[in-house]
């Protein structure tokens, strides 16, 4: 097969979401957060780099480089199942591998998926993952118990800036900026400052965790899901259980905001939160992991 490799147009977007929303796609539950509109929007919002392979007939695949977040990241590779997808996605991988500007780039792939060979094929290798755990929310779950002195509450609005101060030093780099939760208001309605929950100690804000209504899920599944995040703790405020009183606190908020179920993401090396997850009733319901490469 010949093919060149191009920019995105606004016309391949049909294209494009049906390979994405294809039950044997590997982004399908990344992306079910897109179907409804919103795709484009998100697309440029993120500065995200699209390109398409066309055999001169029409698309035949599509691979998106993002320098955000998480790094240099190849967020999504699609390709047509025909007798020359490998050859279609290795011409993309190769052009969106041209994009790379410090020398490091990752993609996250279905653990136990087939197409694992064919990333270390590519000179990738794999490095840690990431964990979708989901728990059911079917009553008010009973409050862990806190350290003395330590109240638990919404946070106000003109305490914008020790939240983003509290989860960057969490995360230990840029997680959320001060807008994002005017943002965050306009994308997840009826989200407002009364779906953080922070902890309080000796006047200071010292851990929060985030509740939204998992808006795109909802949307496509007709479900009444929330998402949980992002979360963190001061680190010198680790240890007292600040961060599993709160997820609860947040689990009983979205219940009572008519929420049946509620998910969150955490790290495949992170055993600890994995295992106080679990004890408060999350499973694990999907996961990926971390194929990087070297790019000169």
């Amino acid at each position: 097969m010949t093919f060149k490799i191009r920019s995105f147009l606004n016309a391949d977007l049909p294209f494009l979401l049906e390979l994405l929303k294809d039950p044997t796609s590997e982004e399908r539950l990344l992306y079910t957060h897109y179907y409804n509109g919103n795709f484009l929007s998100w697309v440029q919002e993120r500065k995200i780099e699209v390109l398409v392979a066309d055999d001169n007939r029409g698309p035949v695949g599509s691979v998106a480089y993002n320098d955000g977040f998480w790094g240099e990241e190849i967020e999504w590779l699609v390709a047509c199942e025909t007798e020359d997808r490998n050859a279609i996605e290795d011409g993309l991988v190769i052009e969106a591998e041209k994009h790379v500007k410090r020398g490091k780039v990752f993609t996250a792939v279905n653990s136990g998926s087939p197409r694992t060979k064919e990333w270390l094929q590519r000179g990738y290798f794999q490095n840690g993952g990431l964990i979708y755990m989901v728990t059911q929310l079917t009553e008010l779950r009973p409050f862990t118990k806190t350290p003395e002195g330590a109240l638990l509450r919404t946070l106000k609005p003109q305490e914008e800036k020790e939240f983003v101060q509290i989860v960057n030093a969490g995360f230990e780099w840029e997680r959320v900026k001060e807008g994002d939760i005017q943002k965050w208001k306009t994308d997840s309605p009826p989200f407002n400052e009364e779906w953080i929950h922070v902890a309080e100690i000796d006047g200071r804000l010292v851990s929060a965790v985030v509740a939204k209504p998992d808006m795109g899920y909802n949307r496509f599944f007709n479900a009444k899901r929330g998402y949980l995040g992002p979360a963190a703790t001061l680190h010198e405020y680790r240890g007292r259980n600040l961060a599993t009183a709160l997820t609860m606190r947040a689990m009983n908020f979205l219940f009572e905001q008519g929420m049946d179920s509620a998910c969150l993401f955490t790290a495949e090396t992170n055993d600890v939160s994995q295992k106080l997850l679990r004890k408060i009733g999350f499973e694990v319901g999907h996961s990926w992991k971390f194929m990087f490469k070297q790019v000169s």
